[in-house]
């Protein structure tokens, strides 16, 4: 079970996919909306876990998703998926 973040470094113009506590981003993407693809797949791929989204420049969390088959901490449904 793995936890990815999506982040994009303040100057820059790609998204970084980056496995949590990873010291290299595991790929670089045009949109966040690829980088937040393979984020996902990167998970489901290693058992499951969170995918963590960040707003642009280092920003902070903005969103979080489960990937199955991990465990969800909180017990509310996810409506916006």
């Amino acid at each position: 079970m793995a936890n990815y973040h999506v982040t994009q470094k303040k100057g820059q113009d790609g998204w970084n996919v980056q496995k949590e506590g990873g010291k290299k981003a595991s790929a670089i993407t045009y949109t966040q909306k690829q980088a937040e693809q393979l984020a996902k797949q990167y998970s489901s791929n290693t058992g499951g876990g969170e995918v963590r989204i960040h707003k642009p420049n280092g920003g902070p969390i903005r969103d979080s998703d489960t990937v199955k088959p991990g465990n969800d901490p909180r017990s509310s449904k996810d409506t916006k998926h």
